[in-house]
């Protein structure tokens, strides 16, 4: 008797912890499904953020303390162009277009990443 009392409780413990996930899944599409991506340049020791919308092609020239990157948005992505670091790596990144995809100038202490706008 005390098993079958057992296998309930966790069966509805089972079934809350689903009912949970699927309501947390549904709020978390309905969410991103109305929202537009832009990028967001994070900058110097403040942390300084920069939003930039990638609906607009442009170029965007951002003291951030250290060095002046320059960073283009063309077609719905974004990338760091002409860099004066020494090293050239941000510039490798590449065209970043994706949420979440990240490209950083760690000498000029800036990360540029894509996000939602809200």
């Amino acid at each position: 008797m005390k098993q079958k009392k057992n296998l309930w409780v966790n069966l509805l413990f089972a079934a809350v912890v689903l009912v949970i996930a699927g309501v947390l899944f549904y709020l978390r599409s309905a969410g991103q499904s109305g929202s537009t991506l832009g990028a967001e340049l994070i900058y110097g020791d403040a942390n300084t953020v920069q939003k930039l919308s990638l609906d607009r092609d442009a170029v965007y020239d951002i003291n951030t303390g250290y060095l002046t990157v320059h960073i283009e948005v063309k077609d719905g992505a974004a990338r760091f162009i002409d860099s004066p670091c020494p090293d050239h790596i941000c510039e490798s990144f590449g065209w970043i277009s994706q949420e979440d995809q990240t490209a950083t100038c760690l000498p000029a202490r800036a990360v540029l990443t894509i996000v939602p706008l809200a």
